[in-house]
């Protein structure tokens, strides 16, 4: 048996980050495992070997926060360049702007409005839709913005993006898509702190873990029956709840998706780091193009760029979105309820959640977590 206080089951930024306030602050041993070949989650970042272009390997990740606390703590490891993201669309062999604003409107319906008319437009084109009871992702969707927007941005980009008829999915995933009546072009709302590490986010997770009290050991599957760790205090799962349980109750249900590489011989293929194709005669969902991430980099000079094409995929090995409908919201809490009878086990973090962080959400949720840990021990 391995002995030590804590074992963090995922090496993502939910569990370095509680790796480095417990090892920091605790002064503890922490022994942190994962079941992939690199540290950083989701976020991982690397240098293609042909061009030296910094990308994200599981698509592009945006930092962006209101929270002081999180933004103080994530300086404590790195320094953030000043990227704010900027999404597109490409309909028609038309770009758009994304998420919709008053640009994409006057646009789109070839017209000049300012922002009264333009919510006086809208307004008359939902109309019919505003009356539904128990909305879903479409009939949200239609009340929002109307048939026409919907059907040129929405909804063949979101059958391919989930590969589910829109009806069937639950209307919170469309709240997270934005509306706006001015022209502010951030994808994000417009939050106080914006960028993207200066030195990527793999050494920004790096310096998280930098600590000789916290042991990393990659290509190791968790299991709780031939658990080989013997644990002092607390360990602490990241990863989705249904494979601990071995599917017991049945699996949740996940968007996943893949992505191709490819080397164009041009300085710059689509002028943005990421451009949506919301048309079913593209099977990608997206472009991906990273030299545009750190413009602060000697990326122009090159006569070449990288571009990744995302598509969605099937894949139980890689959680990407949860399905948050009526039928995953059951399984998922009968695996919490088989969770919390875990004598000295503790869970959080996107997967284990089946919830949708963005970054400073994740940080934030794992700082709250060390907290709770601190009552713990202390009682």
């Amino acid at each position: 048996m391995i002995k030590t206080d804590y074992l963090i089951v995922g090496c993502g930024l939910y569990g370095a980050v509680l790796a480095e306030r417990i090892s920091n602050i605790l002064r503890k041993k922490v022994i942190i495992i994962d079941r992939r070949n690199h540290i950083a989650g989701n976020c991982y970042s690397l240098k293609d070997s042909s061009t030296g272009i910094e990308y994200h390997k599981y698509g592009t990740h945006t930092f962006h926060t209101d929270h002081e606390i999180v933004w103080n703590y994530a300086n404590q490891f790195t320094t953030f360049n000043c990227y704010r993201h900027q999404s597109l669309a490409r309909y028609k062999n038309k770009i758009y702007q994304l998420p919709i604003n008053l640009e994409t409107i006057n646009s789109f319906f070839n017209k000049n409005f300012n922002p009264d008319q333009a919510k006086r437009h809208l307004e008359k084109l939902t109309k019919p839709y505003q009356k539904q009871k128990g909305f879903n992702f479409e009939t949200k969707a239609l009340s929002q913005i109307g048939k026409e927007l919907y059907q040129a941005f929405i909804r063949n980009y979101t059958i391919k993006h989930w590969r589910k008829d829109p009806k069937k999915l639950p209307s919170t995933i469309f709240n997270r898509l934005p509306l706006r009546f001015n022209y502010s072009e951030n994808y994000q709302k417009n939050c106080k702190w914006n960028g993207i590490p200066d030195d990527g986010y793999t050494n920004f997770v790096s310096n998280i873990l930098d600590n000789k009290k916290i042991s990393i050991d990659l290509n190791n599957n968790f299991n709780l029956v031939n658990n080989k760790f013997r644990v002092k205090y607390f360990t602490i799962y990241t990863g989705p709840l249904d494979r601990i349980f071995n599917f017991k109750h049945g699996k949740l249900e996940w968007k996943s998706l893949k992505f191709e590489k490819k080397i164009l011989n041009t300085v710059d293929y689509q002028g943005n780091s990421v451009i949506n194709y919301p048309e079913l005669k593209y099977k990608f969902t997206r472009i991906h193009e990273p030299k545009h991430i750190h413009t602060d980099r000697n990326y122009y000079s090159l006569k070449k760029t990288l571009i990744i094409k995302e598509f969605p995929a099937q894949n139980d090995n890689e959680p990407y979105y949860p399905v948050n409908d009526i039928k995953n919201k059951q399984v998922q809490k009968m695996y919490v309820e088989s969770a919390e009878k875990l004598k000295n086990f503790l869970f959080g973090g996107r997967l284990a959640d089946y919830a949708y962080y963005d970054m400073d959400m994740t940080i934030l949720a794992s700082l709250n977590k060390f907290k709770k840990i601190k009552r713990l021990i202390n009682d």
